[in-house]
């Protein structure tokens, strides 16, 4: 039995149960690409509008108020969600989610033409409720659904998929505003982002739960149909007692720290508007790349788990100090009258450029190794659903300061020396997390320990 009383994931089906088709609707694979797709409509395609910096428009006021908004609910529903999941299922968590992802791109319709902030700020709101049930569902089904030895392809199978929408969503407007002159996207950009999150929702309900998915060892991912409010209260408060999610912190908070840096003082402040739509069909288009290498690292270097682990850290720390080293140079140097374009800047466009890509390269590999380390911890969804909340609720609390603090007129220079300085110090807790909680053999449901001790 569980910690909670409930039966252990694992249980073993009988031996007629078992299949190996890949393709199975109820195998883990089929089950991940279709989290990815739904993830590929609507937080890919927020992903596009986001990165286009000010949400497209000339002033980013409104969009980075909406964005405080947005993660600061973000904050409270990514902790909550994984309870939430646990007791709605994915059906009802997914599309609830999903669907507040349409209602912000249609608040920046509405700004287009009204400049009214105060529907972006509520729709923000709004789609932090709903962001943190989709991801709090996200995160149980890639990290609990597949086999302990593969997570790492899982989850690198569902970055490229989720990435794609950014890679879609950044041709939309390069595309759209290919000729236009104005520093705001026009009405068809907004439509179009629309029109593929509301298919991502109506995707969602083909989520089976995890009590019907079967590995192919025969094995299902849990046998509980659905928790209960006062299981999930008490499970998701043990969380902030849990060593292993306190060493997690540092590494959730600046996971999406970076974001606004990234986007509105290289992307959005360096680019002209239809090369922003360019560079971040690269952006994402790295994402999809940096997950596929660090997902083969920790799931095929070696023969051990905890050494994969140490490794993939190691990798992440080392490609993520040159990266930061870079940006540092090019913000010291960088002529801030010089608006960059793709087709008019030659040779100038290419540091800047290659330096946004890279940006991309990290991202995925960052959090694809702290999702990796995450699925390392348990094989129960129930047990990961929370973990997996709790990440995205203190990455959620780390965005929306970082929002504000963009909005308080940092410099951009102390905003990326925040963000080197955050991230390094993630690094050595990642490792000790690994070397400690990391087993070679498969982790059972146990109860939360607050000692390090196993």
């Amino acid at each position: 039995m569980g910690s909670n009383g409930y039966e252990e994931s694992g249980t073993q089906l009988p031996k007629n149960t078992k299949s190996s088709s890949l393709f199975r609707y109820n195998s883990p694979f089929v089950q991940v690409i279709l989290i990815g797709l739904v993830c590929f409509c609507c937080p890919g395609i927020f992903n596009a509008l986001s990165g286009m910096g000010g949400g497209g428009q000339v002033n980013a006021t409104a969009s980075n108020n909406s964005l405080t908004a947005l993660y600061i609910f973000f904050s409270i529903f990514g902790i909550l969600g994984g309870g939430i999941y646990n007791i709605l299922g994915p059906h009802l968590t997914l599309f609830a989610g999903c669907s507040t992802y349409v209602l912000y791109s249609g608040s920046f319709l509405y700004y287009n033409h009204y400049q009214h902030q105060a529907f972006a700020i509520i729709s923000g709101a709004i789609l932090g409720i709903g962001a943190g049930l989709v991801w709090a569902a996200q995160g149980a089904i890639m990290t609990s659904y597949p086999p302990m030895n593969r997570k790492g392809t899982y989850i690198s199978i569902f970055w490229s998929i989720f990435n794609m929408g950014g890679v879609i969503g950044g041709l939309i407007p390069f595309i759209l505003n290919y000729h236009n002159d104005a520093a705001t996207v026009n009405d068809g950009t907004y439509i179009g982002f629309m029109v593929f999150m509301a298919g991502g929702a109506v995707l969602s309900l083909a989520i089976l739960p995890a009590n019907k998915v079967i590995r192919d060892d025969g094995t299902k991912c849990t046998n509980i149909m659905y928790s209960n409010v006062t299981t999930e209260f008490f499970e998701i408060l043990k969380l902030f007692s849990n060593w292993k999610m306190l060493l997690m912190i540092p590494a959730a908070w600046s996971s999406n720290f970076f974001y606004t840096y990234q986007f509105n003082h290289v992307n959005k402040t360096q680019f002209t508007l239809r090369t922003r739509g360019l560079n971040n069909v690269f952006y994402w288009g790295a994402q999809m790349l940096g997950s596929v290498g660090i997902g083969y690292v920790m799931d095929f270097s070696f023969k051990s788990r905890r050494k994969r682990g140490i490794v993939g850290v190691c990798v992440v720390s080392v490609l993520g100090s040159s990266i930061w080293g870079g940006a540092i140079a090019n913000q010291i140097q960088r002529n801030i009258y010089q608006t960059l374009d793709f087709k008019d800047s030659g040779s100038h466009f290419a540091g800047p450029f290659v330096l946004y890509f890279t940006f991309g390269l990290l991202d995925a590999m960052f959090q694809s190794m702290v999702y990796w380390v995450i699925g390392a911890l348990n094989n129960d969804s129930e047990n990961l659903s929370r973990y997996a909340g709790f990440y995205k609720g203190i990455q959620s609390a780390g965005s929306a300061v970082a929002w504000q603090i963009d909005n308080h007129s940092v410099t951009p220079l102390n905003q990326l020396i925040v963000n080197v300085v955050l991230t390094t110090i993630s690094y050595p807790l990642m490792l000790l997390l690994v070397l400690r909680a990391v087993k070679d053999n498969d982790p059972e449901q146990e109860p939360v320990n607050n000692g390090f001790t196993q």
